[in-house]
């Protein structure tokens, strides 16, 4: 039986990499709207100057790692002015082990994280049921787009404070990896 008591969140660390990949490949393995091929991507990230080492985390459960989240780095820009902030691509977790609370750990230890290394915002593109829970708004509130054609439901952003998105506003920039 799980508990997620038990549950350990960690920062992901090489020798984690194999398994990282097999769990994101599985839990891609049969999403509708999935081009499945998420853990290349992360490899892509893991390499890139958008990575965020602190920002790759893991859950373990009894030794096994059932779970993963990457957020990393990318700007939303307008005419004017460039805002730093963060994408979240992939969250994935063991299908065996989905709907137990873990992907909501990762979600909220990735947010922890994230606020206390001063990012002011997260970008995603994810399921307009789940994600609002976590306070994400659509990115159309505050005039922000996605560069690729999305359902404006699925385009959303995560404000770490209050109004904090008040001012902001454009297009996201994603790292070139997103697009090879």
């Amino acid at each position: 039986m799980f508990n997620i008591e038990k549950l350990i969140l960690r920062q992901e660390q090489s020798k984690d990499y194999k398994s990282v990949f097999r769990i994101i490949e599985e839990a891609f393995s049969k999403e509708e709207f999935s081009d499945h091929k998420e853990q290349f991507l992360v490899e892509r990230l893991r390499l890139s100057q958008a990575f965020i080492p602190e920002l790759s985390i893991i859950a373990e459960y009894r030794n096994e790692i059932v779970g993963h989240i990457l957020l990393t780095r990318i700007q939303i820009k307008n005419m004017s002015q460039a805002f730093e902030s963060l994408a979240l691509a992939p969250v994935s977790v063991k299908p065996e082990f989905q709907n137990n609370g873990v992907g909501s750990q990762l979600i909220l230890e990735a947010h922890s994280k994230a606020k206390a290394l001063r990012f002011q915002s997260i970008v995603i593109l994810g399921h307009e049921d789940y994600y609002p829970k976590f306070g994400y708004e659509l990115t159309s509130k505050y005039n922000i787009k996605l560069p690729f054609e999305a359902p404006e439901k699925n385009c959303m952003i995560f404000s770490f404070t209050k109004n904090g998105l008040e001012d902001v506003s454009g297009m996201v920039e994603y790292p070139k990896e997103f697009f090879e």
